[in-house]
């Protein structure tokens, strides 16, 4: 029997490709890409930040306001593109320099999105009002999320 989670995830993956298939425009893919992840998943804040000279830059997202500017290596988002890795946080108030845009926020994600030389351009944040939502399988198909939309818009292959 197949997990619902997997299987909103592998419905998911399959909509978030045929709803970007050649378009280029990166504002227009990750609007959709943000929309479709929150309606899906339910979860409490999608959105992205887009690598903009020394900080990321709010981008496209869902749910309520965020920062709007987060310096490399700071909170979970400039950690996520510092190290160029996905990090899991199952309790942001135990993870040093979290920035709280929102005291709801009790979980999160962030998986980066890079360019085909390595470079981060972006990073996918997600947050949730629950302790622990995020799991190997969040972690999985996310990546594979971003690795797809990465390669459309920034000729990227591969995920570190």
């Amino acid at each position: 029997m197949i997990d619902k989670k997997i299987e909103k995830y592998e419905l998911l993956t399959e909509q978030i490709k045929a709803l970007t298939e050649g378009e280029t425009d990166v504002i227009a893919v990750m609007a959709n890409v943000c929309a479709a992840i929150h309606e899906t998943m339910g979860f409490f804040w999608t959105g992205f930040y887009r690598v903009k000279d020394d900080e990321l830059v709010l981008g496209p997202f869902q749910g309520p306001v965020a920062c709007m500017h987060i310096g490399f290596g700071r909170g979970v988002c400039g950690s996520a593109w510092k190290q160029c890795q996905t990090i899991v946080v199952p309790d942001v108030e135990q993870f040093p320099g979290h920035i709280a845009c929102s005291s709801l926020s009790r979980s999160e994600i962030v998986v980066p999105l890079l360019s085909d030389d390595g470079i981060v351009r972006a990073v996918l944040d997600i947050d949730s009002k629950e302790l622990n939502t995020f799991d190997d399988t969040d972690r999985r198909y996310l990546e594979t999320i971003c690795k797809t939309i990465a390669v459309q818009l920034y000729g990227s292959s591969s995920l570190p």
